[in-house]
């Protein structure tokens, strides 16, 4: 493959990254950050027989996932088995109580999964992270892909690589397969969104209405998209990029402004389907994830395809004290902390800080998890005209239509700095191209 004509066409696109506004935001210091995302031309390149591999174990992974949370909002049958303790469940920051009894459109409680996953030096893929509630990022690799076309188009011309552009097919069809009739939307905060880029750009590819919560409005049990005109048209599925608790002030927090009084109603009733479903938060607790391989089983009947990172639970004695005797070669993770933050590394702390956090640890076990220190695989980067090995990861997405459909392609993310594994945007990294090979 010859990737060195599209190397010297890195500048190029970032600069149209930037022209097109392909940004992220942050808020630091109860002050909104937009930034750009950057992106590095070497891509991630995966074999087409390895990602038959990983797409095997998503798909199962996802399907586990979605009857988890069918099983978990009604008869729980998972926990009156002793398969997973209830304090994991009612505990969670996650689980919603207004979501008990609620069944979604089709059974789909997850339509757009984004999985976390590393490859360690073994070769061997684990799964970091499932992240089930408003997954992003999957605009950023179809963009960077159609810009690097346009820079070195002569790159492309012989590759056999799958076309990634099809995840806006993939996307309407997800939407299409749940729409119970009428319009179909994406729910955005605003402007000031960390990820309004991608609302609007997924907006644009699948040719939904891309509306904010003053846009919607219910009546008579129904939800109606408000046209330039003023007309009041049907709304038969919303995919919402706004977090649960600001979705419906009548149901959720009544401080919310941006969400859609009364929408939660008509979603109970089955009048409105909701991408992804409200309650989500339960089956990507990072407690939850060392009970994922045991949801298979239990749910499938078969053994996960695709490992978790080795994992404790403090909440348990045995791995209490296993978390004690290593916690130096340990990663510790808050289970209801994202994009990076509450992570911390036991041999990076002081003596003091050990002390401190051991206690907390003591006070709250079912707060964290502990995990083995993955040695990942490094991939290539361009810094400073230099070709230098960083940290990187691959967040596969995985849409639930009328069956699962895994994207082939993903959002592959690294770190910028030499001595981090936490490659999220949030934490100033970059991101990949990802090609899969095709046949």
């Amino acid at each position: 493959m010859d990737r060195l004509k599209l190397l010297e066409h890195t500048d190029t696109v970032n600069e149209l990254l930037a022209r097109y506004g392909v940004k992220f935001g942050i808020y630091k210091n109860n002050t909104f950050h937009e930034q750009l995302f950057p992106f590095d031309a070497i891509p991630r390149v995966i074999e087409a027989d390895e990602f038959d591999y990983l797409e095997k174990g998503l798909k199962q992974r996802v399907v586990a996932l979605n009857l988890f949370l069918k099983d978990i909002y009604s008869k729980k049958q998972i926990v009156k088995d002793g398969v997973i303790p209830e304090d994991f469940i009612f505990a969670s920051s996650g689980y919603m109580l207004e979501c008990e009894g609620v069944t979604p459109v089709k059974d789909v409680y997850s339509h757009i999964s984004g999985i976390d996953l590393v490859k360690g030096k073994d070769g061997t893929w684990y799964i970091l992270e499932d992240n089930l509630r408003v997954p992003s990022g999957a605009s950023y690799p179809m963009i960077a892909r159609d810009l690097c076309r346009r820079s070195s188009p002569g790159t492309f011309a012989d590759l056999k690589i799958e076309d990634n552009r099809n995840y806006a097919k993939l996307l309407r069809r997800t939407m299409d397969n749940v729409n119970v009739g009428g319009h179909s939307v994406i729910l955005t905060p605003g402007r000031y969104n960390a990820a309004y880029f991608e609302h609007s750009y997924l907006a644009e590819q699948t040719g939904a209405h891309l509306v904010n919560g003053s846009e919607l409005v219910v009546e008579d049990d129904k939800l109606y998209f408000i046209t330039a005109s003023g007309k009041k048209e049907r709304v038969g599925v919303v995919y919402r990029r706004i977090s649960d608790e600001y979705l419906d002030p009548m149901n959720f927090n009544p401080e919310s402004l941006i969400g859609i009084p009364h929408i939660y109603d008509v979603f109970r009733k089955g009048n409105v389907a909701l991408m992804n479903a409200p309650g989500n938060g339960v089956a990507d607790d990072k407690g939850i994830y060392y009970f994922v391989p045991k949801m298979i089983k239990y749910y499938l009947g078969e053994d996960a395809i695709l490992n978790n990172a080795p994992t404790y639970l403090p909440f348990y004695e045995e791995d209490y004290k296993y978390v004690l005797d290593n916690f130096d070669n340990l990663v510790l993770k808050d289970v209801a902390e994202a994009g990076g933050y509450g992570v911390v590394f036991g041999n990076k702390m002081t003596k003091q800080q050990k002390s401190d956090f051991l206690e907390l640890l003591k006070n709250e076990p079912r707060r964290f998890i502990a995990q083995e220190v993955i040695d990942f695989q490094d991939l290539d980067i361009i810094d400073k005209g230099e070709q230098v090995p960083r940290k990187a990861d691959l967040r596969a997405f995985v849409l639930m239509a009328d069956e699962p459909l895994v994207w082939k392609s993903g959002l592959t993310r690294f770190s910028r700095n030499p001595d981090s594994f936490i490659v999220n945007s949030s934490q100033g990294g970059g991101f990949k191209d990802t090609w899969v090979l095709s046949r």
